[in-house]
C-alpha cells in the first residue's frame, strides 16, 4: 500500500504537514524523526493515526526501508538555523546536505513517487531587489543557506538525471503554533510570543527595520500538498512565501497592541548571516501550484498568540 513519508514530521512545519495529510484523508502517514529538534508532543493528539519511526536521515540504512514505495516524501528534516550553522557547521552540514542526499537516494532507489523538499529563502542572500524571484542568482551568506541550496540542486539533478519527481519550496520565515521558543536559535516570532506573554522586553538584533515575509504555517502545509499533486513541475523550485513584508519593529508593535501592553524592545548588535530584507514573488507558485495563502499577518499572529497563551 502506498504511503506518505514526512521526514522531520515531529517538528514545527513537519507536524503541520502530517495534520494536513490526515485532514485530506491520507490512510497511511509515516513520520521519520530523530527528535534532535522535533518534539513528540507536536504529534500527541494524532499519535494513534500515524506510524512514528525514530530514525536519522544521516543513516541511509535506517531510512531507506521507510521511504521505499512512498507515494510522496515531504522532506522537512533539518537543523534550521543560520546562527547555529555558523557556530557549529559540522552537524548542520551532515543533516542538511548529507541527510538530504540520503533521502533523495532512498526515494530514487525505493521508487517513491515524488519528493517535496523544504528549501530556504536564505539562498537569495542580501540583494537590493525585492521581491525575490526564482530566476535570481543565489547569494547564500551562511553555511545553512548554502546547505539548503545544495539540496535544491540535488533535487533538480535527481529529477533530470534519474527521473525522480521532485519539487523544492523556498520557505520565507514560517511562523505559527508549535514553533519552539526555548532555543536561542528559534524563529523571531516565537521569541516575541513568549516575551509579550511574560511581559518581558525581547531582544531585536539590529535596528528592527529589517523585514521578513512572514508566512503562516497552515499556508505552508497546504502549499506542500499542492506541490505534491501538481503536474508538470518536476525539478522546479518555487517561492513558498506570502508575498508581503513586515519589519520586526512592526511585528513587535502589533503584538503589543494585541496584548494591550507597552514594552520597548532591547536592541542588540546585528547577527552574522542575517539578511536585511526578504519578500517572495509568488507568481510562479500561484500559476503552477495553485498557491493561495489564506492567512493575513494579523490573523496568523492572533491564532499563534492564543496557542502560546494556552500551551506555554
Amino acid at each position: 500500500m502506498s504511503h506518505y513519508v514526512v521526514t522531520g514530521g515531529a517538528g514545527f512545519i513537519g507536524s503541520a504537514i502530517v495534520r494536513k495529510l490526515l485532514e485530506e484523508g491520507a490512510s497511511r502517514v509515516v513520520v521519520v524523526d530523530n527528535l534532535l529538534t522535533g518534539q513528540q508532543r507536536n504529534l500527541e493528539e494524532i499519535r494513534s493515526r500515524i506510524e512514528f519511526q525514530r530514525a536519522d536521515i544521516r543513516n541511509y540504512e535506517e531510512i531507506a526501508p521507510l521511504i521505499r514505495g512512498a507515494k510522496v516524501v515531504f522532506h522537512e528534516a533539518a537543523i534550521p538555523s543560520v546562527p547555529r550553522s555558523i557556530d557549529d557547521p559540522v552537524p548542520s552540514h551532515e543533516v542538511n546536505a548529507n541527510g538530504t542526499f540520503n533521502v533523495l537516494r532512498a526515494a530514487k532507489e525505493g521508487q517513491a513517487g515524488r519528493v517535496v523538499y523544504a528549501a530556504s529563502s536564505s539562498a537569495y542572500g542580501d540583494t537590493d531587489v525585492l521581491p525575490k524571484v526564482e530566476s535570481m542568482t543565489p547569494q547564500p551568506k551562511s553555511p545553512y543557506a548554502l546547505q539548503k541550496l545544495m539540496g535544491e540542486y540535488y533535487a533538480s539533478i535527481f529529477s533530470s538525471v534519474y527521473g525522480l519527481e521532485t519539487v523544492s519550496l523556498r520557505y520565507f520565515n514560517v511562523y505559527g503554533p508549535r514553533q519552539d521558543p526555548s532555543s536561542a536559535y528559534s524563529g523571531v516570532l516565537s521569541l516575541f510570543m513568549t516575551a509579550v506573554l511574560d511581559r518581558k522586553a525581547p531582544t531585536i538584533f539590529g535596528d528592527g527595520e529589517h523585514s521578513r515575509d512572514f508566512t503562516f504555517v497552515e499556508d505552508v502545509a497546504e502549499l506542500n500538498l499542492k506541490a505534491a499533486r501538481a503536474k508538470g513541475v518536476s525539478g522546479n523550485m518555487y517561492n513558498g512565501g506570502n508575498g508581503g513584508r513586515i519589519t520586526l519593529n512592526q511585528a513587535w508593535a502589533l503584538l503589543q497592541k494585541l496584548e494591550g501592553v507597552t514594552i520597548p524592545p532591547i536592541y542588540g548588535p546585528p547577527r552574522a548571516g542575517d539578511v536585511r530584507d526578504s519578500q517572495a514573488d509568488t507568481t510562479l507558485a500561484v500559476r503552477d501550484l495553485g498557491h493561495a495563502p489564506r492567512y493575513g499577518f494579523e490573523e496568523g499572529l492572533r491564532i499563534t498568540l492564543q496557542w502560546y497563551r494556552t500551551h506555554r
